[in-house]
This record gives structure tokens, C-alpha cells and sequence, in this order.
């Protein structure tokens, strides 16, 4: 074995035990290795492990001028749906030599703006934003300065800057397939049950909502929609108690709704839970559909119909746009903006028994 310098193994010494060049150590380390043979980047692995040794991430940050870490902000780690897309956008992140650090904003923008601040004072220069604004302005200015920007759960937006990365599914079609859904089971009466409707996302869906409605010779009817407090906070961390609760209410109109279409499968799982607890039985007496088909989605009783996001393919696209960027090489060809919904069913809709009244 080559003798280490200072009692810490260098590149150099790498290279010599690989029989490569430095550069070619370099490459590799960097993820420059897409016409490396095996071969070669079999010799490096041996040799690095044979060393025992860690690149420097303080020495890599002074050559490219950013730490290689994917900042990603996300309303709450509460939801479930959260969890899944940091999991798989770390995975994205360390199959290129990346880390992740993680934070939540609660969709408050100065939160949201304080942590990209300070991710960007540790020479993170990329980000992906998932609160789903209605404006971005808070993160322009970080943008302007060199922040490589993914904005989440959201659609570009006339105002938004032009060097701002967007991906999402369409919100508005998977409204549309779940009210869809509960319309041919022959569901007249459909409350859509959310939290504050301040967000892209949430807006999107309800249009989508409206939209199957209005498709069905139906009109709109305000007091079947549940959006909670607008002097409250946007239910991320208690959307389940919040499902729970608007359930409840709707259930007590004088002409209460015989399907639920919910923001989240948190807030239907809570509004299942509610309906129990009012004598209703989901789906005979209220079919419930939720939207993202988190993985509690399938075990709960009834389980629930729902609306599936791509979440992996999403996180680990923006990941990889990101570090794209921040290597200057061109975006994928096959990036995408905008990802296609699909409808899931499962035992919590059923078609309208006799008891329920039909329009």
C-alpha cells in the first residue's frame, strides 16, 4: 500500500493504488463518471476503500463554490406524503454524492425565506420549495443571488422569475378524476373538505372540483365546501383533526353532503374517523376519497379510494435538475413539469343507496 501523507489518504494517493490519474479520481468523485468504464470506477472503489478514504466536503465546497447538499423545505413533516418525498429525493440526492438537509415552514413565508437564508449562509446553493405559494417573491431575491430553485407542488406563474424550476402533478385533474369518480357512482351532493384554501395546490384543486361539478349540469353550492378557519394556520400539522372536525359539520347541514372529496388523505382519514363518530358509515352512508395515496392509504378501514401522486419520480426529478444545474451541465430532456394523477379505488366510495337523497 502507497504511504499516506500526514496520516490521511489523499486523492493523489487514490489515483496511485487505482492506477488512474488524479483527475480521473476527481471525475468520479463529482459524478463526471458517465463514460467511465466499470472497470475503472471498480479500481477507484477498491482503492478508496482500501485507504479508508473520505473525501473532504470543506475542500470540494472551495473547488465548486457550494456545498453539496440539496436543501428542501417542506410545509410539515406531520404529513406522511412529506416524509415520502424527502425519503425519495435523498435517495436521488446521495446516488449523486449529495446530502440533504430538511426543513419545515409550516407555508409561512418568512419561515420558509429564514430557512433558505441560512441553508444558503452554509453554501447550499439549491433548494426545493414545497409549500406551494401563491407568490414566490419572498424567494426571488435568494435566486437572484445564485440559489438554484425548484418551486414544488406549484405551476409557473406569470409573475414568477424565468430561471425558477417548477414540478407538479396536475392538481386540477386530480380533482377532477375524484369528483369525477363520486359522480358516476351517482353522487349529486359532494362537499370538498380542506384547509385554508391559500395555497396553488389547494386552488387548483378546487377548480377541479368545480369544473367535474359544472361538466355534470351541476352547479357550485359554497356551503358544501369546508376550508375551516381563515384566520387559521393551513392544517398541516393537524390535518387529520381538522378532516375529523369539518366532516362533522358537513354531516350536520339540513342537507348534508353523501360524498366527501378531501384536500389530502390525512384529512380524509380524520374525516372517516369524524363520520364514525357522528353514527355515519363510510362508504354506505358517506364516501370519502382523499388525494395522494400516502402509504397508510391502503391499511386503513374502509381503505380509501384516492388520488395517487408520482411522489418518487417528482422528488427525485427535482433533485436531479438541481444538481444539474449546480454542475452546469444541461437539464434532462426528459424533464418534467407537470405529472399525470391517478385515480385509486378502494373500498371507502360506493355507489348512493336508496337511503341517500338524491338531486
Amino acid at each position: 500500500m502507497p504511504a499516506t501523507t500526514g496520516g490521511r489518504s489523499t486523492i493523489e494517493d487514490v489515483a496511485r493504488l487505482a492506477r488512474v490519474s488524479r483527475t480521473t479520481v476527481s471525475n468520479f468523485l463529482n459524478g463526471r463518471d458517465a463514460r467511465m468504464n466499470d472497470e475503472t470506477r471498480l479500481r477507484i472503489r477498491s482503492a478508496m476503500d482500501a485507504l479508508s478514504y473520505v473525501p473532504l466536503a470543506s475542500a470540494r465546497q472551495l473547488r465548486t463554490g457550494h456545498a453539496e447538499i440539496i436543501g428542501v423545505i417542506v410545509p410539515s413533516v406531520a404529513n406522511p406524503f412529506w416524509g415520502e418525498f424527502v425519503r425519495a429525493a435523498e435517495e436521488g440526492a446521495l446516488a449523486a454524492g449529495f446530502g440533504v438537509l430538511v426543513g419545515s415552514s409550516e407555508r409561512l413565508a418568512e419561515r420558509e425565506r429564514t430557512h433558505a437564508e441560512a441553508m444558503y449562509r452554509q453554501g447550499i446553493r439549491a433548494v426545493i420549495f414545497g409549500s406551494s405559494p401563491l407568490s414566490i417573491g419572498h424567494i426571488v431575491p435568494l435566486a437572484e443571488r445564485g440559489l438554484s430553485v425548484v418551486a414544488f407542488d406549484r405551476e409557473f406563474h406569470g409573475g414568477d422569475i424565468p430561471n425558477i424550476e417548477w414540478a407538479t402533478v396536475d392538481n386540477r385533474l386530480g380533482a377532477r378524476l375524484a369528483t369525477g369518480h363520486l359522480l358516476e357512482l351517482g353522487h349529486r351532493r359532494i362537499g370538498f373538505l380542506s384547509g385554508p384554501i391559500r395555497t396553488a395546490s389547494r386552488r387548483d384543486r378546487l377548480d377541479g372540483y368545480r369544473d367535474a361539478l359544472g361538466a355534470a349540469g351541476l352547479s357550485f353550492d359554497g356551503s358544501l365546501v369546508w376550508e375551516g378557519s381563515q384566520s387559521s394556520a393551513f392544517g398541516d400539522d393537524e390535518g387529520a383533526a381538522l378532516g375529523a372536525l369539518g366532516a362533522r359539520q358537513l354531516a350536520e347541514l339540513p342537507e348534508p353532503p353523501t360524498a366527501l372529496v378531501c384536500i389530502n388523505d390525512m384529512y380524509a382519514i380524520g374525516a372517516m374517523t369524524g363520520l364514525e363518530h357522528a353514527g355515519l358509515s363510510v362508504p354506505d352512508d358517506v364516501s370519502v376519497i382523499g388525494f395522494d395515496d400516502i402509504p397508510l392509504a391502503s391499511y386503513t378501514r374502509p381503505a380509501l379510494t384516492t388520488i395517487r401522486q408520482p411522489v418518487a419520480a417528482m422528488a427525485r426529478a427535482a433533485v436531479d435538475v438541481l444538481i444539474r444545474r449546480l454542475r452546469a451541465e444541461p437539464p434532462p430532456t426528459d424533464f418534467r413539469h407537470v405529472y399525470e394523477p391517478e385515480l385509486v379505488v378502494r373500498a371507502s366510495t360506493s355507489p348512493t343507496h336508496p337511503h341517500q337523497e338524491l338531486e
